[in-house]
């Protein structure tokens, strides 16, 4: 279980990336964003309330495992945080690279590093990996005079995260441990984000083995039962 009440979002820099197959190129900011605590506190709503399941990722590569793009980026902030904005501009462009799908939608990229971010109950840093892709309308209401003023803007809802990962600095070895979330692709456009980008499998853990154990079990009823009467 992640816990945030303690969390401290140590860190921010935010770049813009497009879709690489239509040419919408990318937009990098030039340092890390300087926040208030009122701000602070809202994006660590936004940011990590989303995370609520149970089932958690490692990073993985076929060949050898630091061949993984976000682990070996995420592996070199850990070690190094003086790189920390170096590695989010890698990190922008390994993602732009990735993102050829037609329905990949371009959006602002949010590169994070939190402190005290409770694991299980073990507190932990942690690199956090958020895009915002879709925008709202808000209406803004203020007095003017005698009277009151009506006008409109597009922003982001804080209650609406689009995608998203944690990295925990915790498993190392076994591609350290990783929670995403996806609440906007659907289909064959939403396996950019967790199979190109992030390249992740689930991580073998009680949850897995449960639900491994659930999805046999299921096989056995709906395949062999109807055979055996």
């Amino acid at each position: 279980m992640i816990i945030s009440e303690s969390a401290n979002l140590h860190r921010l820099v935010i770049h813009k990336t497009g879709n690489k197959g239509k040419e919408e190129g990318i937009k990098f900011s030039k340092s890390p964003v300087q926040l208030n605590e009122t701000i602070r506190d809202l994006l660590i709503r936004y940011f990590l309330s989303p995370f609520k399941q149970q089932e958690y990722f490692n990073f993985y590569h076929d060949a050898d495992l630091s061949l993984n793009e976000v682990f070996h980026f995420s592996a070199a902030i850990f070690d190094d945080p003086g790189s920390f904005y170096l590695n989010s501009v890698n990190l922008a462009n390994h993602l732009y690279e990735c993102s050829s799908h037609p329905k990949v939608k371009p959006g602002e990229l949010y590169i994070s590093y939190f402190q005290n971010l409770e694991l299980d109950g073990q507190a932990l840093d942690a690199i956090g990996i958020f895009k915002s892709e879709s925008k709202e309308t808000f209406l803004k209401v203020y007095p003017d005079g005698d009277n009151f003023t009506i006008e409109h803007e597009d922003g982001i809802n804080i209650n609406k995260l689009d995608k998203g990962c944690l990295i925990f600095n915790s498993e190392r070895e076994n591609g350290f441990v990783v929670a995403s979330v996806d609440n906007l692709s659907k289909g064959s456009d939403a396996l950019y984000w967790m199979d190109d980008f992030l390249k992740v499998r689930q991580r073998n853990d009680q949850f897995f083995q449960t639900s491994q154990t659930l999805t046999l079990c299921r096989n056995f009823v709906t395949e062999k039962l109807p055979e055996t009467f």
